[in-house]
């Protein structure tokens, strides 16, 4: 199985991390203002390099047809996961990428196990997948809210210690059984501030463009912020993997955060043993028979 890429954001395996630990904004930005866009030029010209090489990548993924990607994004809200997939995903060929948004379960979704609806809109071998939102939803809001457990009539009663242990244990099994037939598993938690959020709520109040982005429920989601951080922490820890790692992203300045993205996809491609498929000795012949009818030799 292909190791994680090596970045400061990555969450560590042992179980050690700690949100309370884990950079909102750029290390030179550190304490500063998160207006400041001295450094913004710089990392858009950096992330349109990273695109570029991702389209060549993900041509050789397409060819060779023997593995997969498959991107998960989740995020408190205003975080900018939609914006980060657009950026980083500008270059690549929609042939081979493909996006799913799972937002509130159907009532089929509900008659099955809560990994059946992602399951179904895994990425094909030799394309990317993006999940904005995921499975994970399943022991974050799920753990916020308890209540909607009722909605799953699931077949007997645990102690919810017991059984938010237990969902992690089919992520991470679910997760490295991916892994084993060729589909690369990168997750990331774009961590914007609580400050940083609420000035992207104001703005998205003042801008009448931005208003239809505005949700009254996001804000009572994030009067529940500690409760959050603490399932978000619980869930890292206990699901990031060499197969499947997670990365907490600093997301409160855009532009550094998209470039750290496509730090990690491109690099996570660039791993992979992917190459163009060679021609046999008895296909060569025969292209080259065609070639010289087709060139009238």
């Amino acid at each position: 199985m292909q190791h994680s890429v090596d970045s400061p954001y990555l969450v560590p395996f042992d179980g050690s991390f700690r949100i309370a630990d884990a950079p909102t904004a750029p290390p030179e930005r550190s304490g500063a203002e998160s207006d400041d866009k001295a450094d913004d030029k710089k990392w858009d010209k950096k992330l349109k390099k990273r695109t570029k090489q991702l389209d060549k990548l993900q041509r050789v993924l397409y060819a060779d047809d023997r593995h997969s990607l498959l991107l998960v994004f989740q995020a408190m809200d205003a975080a900018g996961k939609d914006g980060t997939i657009r950026a980083v995903m500008s270059g690549v060929n929609p042939a081979g990428f493909q996006v799913y948004a799972f937002k509130q379960p159907s009532t089929e979704e509900l008659d099955h196990d809560f990994l059946w609806r992602t399951a179904c809109r895994l990425p094909e071998r030799g394309r990317i997948g993006v999940f904005n939102r995921s499975y994970y939803e399943e022991v974050l809001v799920v753990r916020v809210h308890p209540e909607y457990l009722a909605a799953q009539r699931l077949p007997q009663e645990v102690s919810l210690d017991q059984f938010w242990k237990g969902r992690f244990a089919s992520i991470v099994d679910h997760e490295q059984h991916l892994a084993r037939n060729g589909t690369k598993v990168v997750k990331f938690w774009l961590n914007v501030s609580r400050d940083e959020q609420r000035r992207r709520f104001v703005a998205r109040i003042d801008d009448p463009a931005k208003n239809w982005k505005f949700s009254a429920g996001d804000v009572a989601e994030s009067r529940r912020w500690k409760k959050y951080m603490h399932a978000y922490q619980e869930a890292l820890n206990a699901t990031s993997r060499a197969w499947a790692p997670w990365y907490a992203i600093p997301a409160d300045d855009k532009p550094f955060m998209r470039k750290c993205v496509a730090d990690i996809v491109v690099q996570t491609l660039e791993r992979l043993p992917l190459k163009f498929p060679q021609p046999s000795k008895k296909d060569r012949e025969k292209m080259a028979a065609l070639r010289g009818a087709l060139a009238g030799k």
